[in-house]
């Protein structure tokens, strides 16, 4: 299989698990903004704005296939990424629950997978100007919290490798930022973990984030350099410097 061509006079962008969830609102943004967008996921986006969007599939828990798919997709300039993949886990669960199969999958999605599209994109954003590097952060990574071990272990790493990647690069560099929601979001993977009856009424949704994802392609995102950045539900957003993120964890299940 080959990657879908590319729009050649749009300014490019690839977004890492976009077919749906947070990553699927940067990706409409982007798009919305211009941008040629390549989404690479497990799954084909749908629904409105589907049809903006380049699509190719991805696994990351297949790293050999992965690191090539990555590397034909920088194939040529990029003007911004995301990395937006994630595995939650089947469900909250002690340590003790928790298969070896389902923390192995967390490492290669979470953390590996953001290594392998770093390692892929970097030196094509490093163009003239400097491009942008998102990653998508969670409040897991200041809060930790029962039940949820291998996510916050695996988001945290991600997101002190994203900090060191920042430093590395300095001011004249790749733009690197992260992003996270200041609550819950309601998305595929976190409706799979709730009641059929639950109300999401005061979740988050995806495109709570389009408009910071629209800021940061279209301004210059030099000023929020190796910064993480809160979203909220009215799509507005602060540092994690003036106010860290409000903690999510709650008992898990006896």
């Amino acid at each position: 299989m080959t990657l879908p061509q590319q729009s050649p006079a749009a300014r490019r962008a690839l977004v890492v698990g976009g077919s749906t969830g947070i990553g699927r609102g940067v990706a409409a943004a982007w798009a919305r903004a211009g941008l040629d967008v390549l989404v690479l996921s497990r799954n084909k986006p749908a629904g409105e704005g589907a049809d903006l969007l380049r699509w190719f599939p991805l696994d990351l828990t297949d790293a050999e296939a992965a690191r090539a798919t990555l590397a034909d997709a920088a194939a040529g300039p990029l003007h911004a990424v995301c990395y937006s993949a994630v595995s939650y886990g089947t469900r909250r669960a002690p340590f003790g629950e928790v298969e070896e199969a389902e923390w192995r999958r967390q490492v290669d999605v979470n953390l590996h997978g953001l290594w392998l599209t770093l390692a892929a994109t970097l030196p094509v954003l490093r163009g003239e100007p400097a491009g942008l590097f998102l990653g998508i952060s969670s409040e897991v990574v200041y809060n930790a919290g029962p039940g949820r071990s291998g996510y916050a272990a695996t988001k945290a790493a991600g997101s002190a490798l994203l900090d060191s990647v920042a430093q590395e690069e300095g001011p004249d560099g790749v733009r690197v930022v992260q992003a996270l929601p200041a609550g819950m979001v309601d998305t595929p993977g976190i409706r799979r973990r709730r009641p059929t009856d639950f109300d999401y009424d005061s979740y988050m949704r995806p495109e709570h984030f389009g408009a910071l994802a629209h800021a940061l392609v279209t301004t210059d995102a030099a000023g929020h350099h190796g910064d993480s950045l809160v979203v909220d539900e009215g799509g507005q957003w602060r540092s994690v410097r003036d106010t860290r993120p409000v903690s999510q964890s709650r008992g898990v299940p006896a």
